[in-house]
């Protein structure tokens, strides 16, 4: 596997728009090549060389293609957009849209994301080492696709509104979330191993979401149903288990409803 490094040398004055950092982009490239590509500060289109020191080329594919990321790159956005293959190594904190769209490859971010970070994802595995903003694995404003596969797994703590509108897929939250963890959710599965607050599941109707610490207020669509032993994420532990969002409708199979799961560990 062949690795470029880009090190910023500039901020931006506004923003960066950097969709162009990726694995498939840079493959096959040389480093000059890389510099030369696009990206856009407001409405001026300029090149990443502009901003960013570049080092090493990409491999022959996107699968043999590893980005690693150096300097304060906060004012960056959209690392990792729609990447398929390969990796990226992110040493500092992102801005927003990172890994947005993902179909594949590994994404890690050493530091924290901002907000709208894995939205729409499909495939791959995006390890964020310190926090997640909101609209974590999230639908984009005014879509109803939210994340759709993968894995997102964040070792720190999540904002508000993470697996909005999540069809499929796992979103794994070591710390705490703020509020609406899951609204509209149709599939995949939530799993925060701290406590979240309220409005938890709201207008849900498929999916698993699992919450290890405590939730301050249940949403009032949620009805116990049964205790179980269950192994989540590697570990086994008994939960309760909650049918809802009881005032959505819902699917039936073979005659019976089929409502999203909310689980409380014991």
């Amino acid at each position: 596997m062949e690795t470029v490094t880009l090190t910023i040398k500039n901020q931006p004055t506004l923003y960066l728009e950097a969709d162009t950092i990726t694995p498939d982009n840079f493959s096959g490239k040389k480093a000059s090549e890389i510099a030369a590509l696009h990206a856009y500060e407001g409405r001026d289109q300029v090149t990443l060389g502009k901003y960013f020191e570049v080092s090493g080329e990409g491999g022959a594919t996107a699968e043999d293609t590893r980005i690693v990321v150096k300097g304060n790159v906060s004012r960056v956005k959209y690392i990792g957009m729609k990447m398929t293959a390969g990796e990226i190594l992110i040493e500092d904190n992102p801005d927003m849209y990172t890994g947005a769209w993902m179909h594949g490859g590994k994404l890690t971010v050493k530091g924290n994301v901002d907000a709208f970070a894995g939205i729409g994802m499909k495939g791959g595995e995006f390890v964020i080492e310190g926090n997640a903003g909101n609209y974590l694995g999230a639908a984009y404003r005014g879509d109803w696709r939210g994340m759709q596969g993968g894995v997102i797994r964040v070792k720190g703590k999540a904002g508000s509104d993470i697996g909005y509108f999540m069809n499929g897929g796992t979103i794994i939250v070591h710390g705490n979330t703020d509020v609406h963890v899951g609204t509209h959710m149709e599939g995949g599965k939530i799993i925060i191993k701290g406590n979240a607050p309220s409005k938890v599941g709201g207008q849900m109707v498929g999916g698993e979401i699992y919450v290890y610490g405590g939730i301050d207020v249940m949403m009032p669509g949620f009805k116990y149903a049964q205790d179980e032993e269950l192994e989540v994420d590697g570990e086994k532990g008994n939960f309760s288990l909650f049918h809802g969002d009881t005032g959505e409708r819902h699917p039936k199979r073979k005659g019976q409803i089929v409502y999203g799961k909310l689980y409380l560990r014991n």
